[in-house]
């Protein structure tokens, strides 16, 4: 190919190469030559050269070296020399290249030139291209440019001052008077140039845009001159009379209606008038008539038009175009918060684009009907999504349950409807569902107080069906656990009862742990549950306990510990089995700490708010240690031990004043006086109180002493205690479980602590006994000790 080939043959060459080497070396030579004939003295070719140069540029070839080139062609008096040479400016230069520093001079010159071609040339090179320095030094230049009687250079000098304002802000006051007089042209460009100049000059100065709220009415009728006018062949766009000048002035209103009710109010009719008389059958009438509605929700319209501009997104759902379909739903969703009802009109439509193949169309209905959910509606609306669960692609069923699980718990409108939309959910795509949804559901079930038979029925109906759902197989172990009495006495008015024996329930759960889909938490839910029905069935004792001893030897730690707990609460704890496996309180979540059921920052949470709390706190210095306390019955993993009473410590022995130190006639014995009793629950008759008895440097002696002034006898009285890790505590036998009636007797225990570390300490017990045939349960909190007593 030899170096004077012509562009086309140039192109026709690279096109025809067969392989990618083939293409590099062709253009390999014709640089090479190209730069050779660079070198030479100006031979009438330098512009089909760098047209050549350019063309490469755009395949991704090196074509740094005709910057140069494109400095000297600017500077030529050739009209074609200079249109090639700014081309090759706007391509080949940017600001941070030192070579488009040397054009600033030859552009200024270009826009005093006397044709306007070439003024045009240098306009579009500096919109293009120009630096912050190139605009500062021409910006006198672009203003004179923005007053000539040329609408043909006025229209680009006007998108020129655009570009200067977004690289120097501060020259807005600049062109702030010159803009204001543009509005007064006839010429479409020119109109066009100045409302895109003016609106990017009410962006970046309030003050400007104060001025320019006095030009609303100006822009008022033109848009309605706009509007009214008849077939313009110029202008005309599908029926449109210049639909892009009507988005333009749209999106300009918008800015100056905004946050104000004058401005506001004089446009309300207008875009009233573009809203009833712009066809929408064409894009370019869909086009102006989304700007409309953009512009009516952003200022202070009338409620009336509101309702009209979601009327015209409710039109563009039915549309063809899936475009039109998306960006309606997008304007929608933003609308929804602030009109809802109107926005409700259209939710039949709504939901049939969940039906649509477009996969962003279907996220951006999945989003609006999951907003569109209400009290009213959420019976009939959560049935289409459900429905639209079982058949939606696998990216959207995260998304698709976890806002199912939000409505639902929003407006749910009872608590089995909640339970059973839950459930269904997990068995449609247990997979997709978020980690917290496990605890969620065990929360809402154990509120459920009435429903408990139902739901264990039911869970149960499930988990024998179907055990590859871990998160519905994990809320159906513990439900069974917790509930497996009301499975095994098989009588449900909820439901239709099934008769399950021990053997059933114990085979699923042992299905459970032997299937190799259960994960190793839902085997920890497994082998929990099965341990709890230890205490709820009479005959299969014996199996319980041989199923937890083989996973005393299991290769997961986790299971493996609680295996090795379970087996000493059945040996050496048996007595304390079914005090340890009772019923988990109601789970309140709404308790102040509550971290699923895990102490946070040291602080000691109730476990049952409803239940009565004493807090004694007892004379101290400042501490400045935090304990960590063992969770009641929580997730601490050590066996809690029953007490009759709450550790305390009494103040140490009295210091002496000035007064107390007179003629000591006992020659130096110390008295001491007896331990004071606190009294630390009192409720339902019953007092416990509380002495303590400090008795070597880090242990002391905690006796707890319960009482009775009821008719009736209390009986089953036990308590349990947490204390931090590093106090150890020891509790002796009580002397009994039954307190007599009319205060004729009472049951004590004594406690022993030692607090090697003589820590800050902080004790919670919980109290049960019965008292009238009915269970009583509190607890009982003590947040301070006495520093002095260690």
């Amino acid at each position: 190919m030899s170096p004077s080939v012509r562009l086309q043959e140039m192109i026709r060459v690279i096109r025809g190469a067969r392989t990618q080497g083939e293409e590099r070396g062709v253009i390999q030579r014709e640089c090479a030559a190209i730069r050779a004939q660079f070198r030479q003295a100006d031979n009438g070719t330098r512009s089909h050269n760098l047209a050549k140069l350019l063309y490469v540029h755009m395949l991704g070839y090196p074509a740094h070296f005709g910057q140069m080139e494109c400095v000297r062609l600017i500077a030529s008096p050739r009209y074609n020399e200079k249109r090639v040479g700014y081309l090759g400016a706007m391509m080949l230069l940017d600001e941070k290249q030192d070579a488009s520093l040397l054009i600033t001079n030859s552009i200024k010159n270009d826009l005093s030139h006397s044709s306007q071609y070439v003024q045009s040339l240098a306009l579009c090179t500096l919109a293009c291209m120009g630096s912050a320095e190139m605009c500062r030094d021409l910006a006198p230049e672009i203003d004179r440019l923005l007053r000539a009687s040329n609408s043909y250079i006025k229209k680009k000098a006007a998108l020129c001052a655009v570009h200067m304002v977004r690289k120097v802000p501060e020259l807005g006051e600049l062109f702030t008077p010159a803009a204001r007089s543009l509005l007064s042209e006839k010429n479409h460009g020119v109109l066009h140039g100045a409302v895109v100049l003016i609106t990017e000059l009410c962006e970046r100065n309030p003050n400007t845009l104060e001025q320019f709220r006095k030009v609303v009415p100006e822009l008022v009728l033109m848009m309605k001159g706009l509007v009214m006018s008849g077939y313009s062949p110029e202008h005309n766009v599908a029926g449109i009379s210049d639909p892009f000048l009507q988005v333009r002035i749209l999106r300009l209103l918008r800015i100056l209606g905004r946050n104000n009710d004058t401005a506001s109010d004089a446009m309300n009719d207008l875009l009233a008038q573009v809203a009833t008389n712009t066809d929408s059958s064409k894009t370019a009438g869909s086009a102006v008539l989304y700007e409309t509605v953009l512009t009516v929700m952003d200022i202070k319209s009338e409620s009336g038009l509101r309702v009209l501009a979601v009327n015209i997104l409710g039109r563009f759902l039915l549309n063809n175009d899936r475009n039109i379909r998306y960006i309606s739903m997008t304007s929608l969703q933003k609308i929804v918060q602030t009109d809802h009802n109107a926005v409700q009109r259209h939710r039949g439509t709504i939901v049939d684009c969940l039906k649509d193949q477009d996969a962003s169309v279907k996220r951006r209905a999945l989003e609006l009907s999951l907003a569109l959910v209400s009290a009213v509606n959420i019976r009939s609306l959560m049935k289409e999504l459900l429905l639209f669960l079982s058949s939606c692609p696998p990216e959207l069923r995260a998304h698709t349950t976890s806002g199912i699980f939000n409505a639902a718990e929003r407006y749910a409108p009872s608590q089995r409807w909640h339970i059973d939309t839950i459930l269904h959910v997990l068995t449609t795509a247990g997979g997709d569902v978020r980690d917290e949804t496990v605890p969620n559901l065990i929360q809402l079930i154990t509120t459920a107080t009435e429903l408990h038979c139902y739901t264990v029925h039911k869970l149960y109906r499930a988990l024998i069906t179907d055990i590859s759902v871990q998160s519905l197989v994990q809320v159906a172990c513990w439900c069974i656990g917790e509930y497996g009495d009301l499975l095994l006495r098989g009588e449900c008015e909820e439901t239709e009862p099934v008769q399950v024996t021990e053997d059933d329930v114990l085979d699923a759960l042992e299905t459970v742990l032997q299937s190799h889909m259960s994960s190793p938490a839902t085997r920890g839910f497994a082998l929990t549950a099965t341990m709890k029905l230890s205490t709820r069935i009479t005959h299969n004792v014996d199996r319980i306990r041989s199923i937890v001893s083989i996973y005393g030897s299991c290769i997961d730690v986790e299971l493996q510990q609680r295996a090795v707990e379970y087996n000493a609460l059945f040996k050496k704890y048996d007595h304390m089995r079914a005090a340890v496996l009772e019923r988990m309180p109601v789970i309140d979540k709404s308790s102040p700490g509550h971290t699923n059921g895990e102490s946070a920052g040291g602080t000691i949470k109730e476990l049952e708010p409803t239940k009565l709390t004493h807090e004694i706190v007892f004379p101290q210095e400042p501490s400045n240690q935090v304990c960590d306390l063992l969770d009641l019955l929580g997730g601490s993993g050590e066996p809690f031990q029953p007490s009759q009473s709450l550790s305390s410590t009494a103040p140490g022995p009295a210091s002496s004043t000035a007064g107390g130190d007179l003629l000591d006639l006992l020659g130096g014995l110390d008295v001491t006086p007896a331990p004071p009793s606190v009294t630390v629950y009192e409720k339902n008759g019953v007092t416990l109180k509380l002495q303590t008895d400090r008795q070597t440097d880090t242990g002391m002696t905690v006796t707890l002493t319960a009482t009775n002034s009821t008719d009736g006898d209390i009986t089953g009285l036990t308590l349990q205690a947490a204390v931090p890790k590093s106090v150890q505590l020891q509790m002796k036998a009580p002397s009994g479980d039954v307190i007599p009636a009319h205060g004729l007797g009472q049951v004590t225990q004594t406690v022993l602590l030692n607090n090697p570390n003589k820590v800050s300490l902080k004790i919670r017990v919980r109290v049960c006994y019965t008292s009238q045939s009915s269970v009583c349960q509190d607890t009982v909190q003590i947040d301070s000790f006495p520093s002095t007593a260690w």
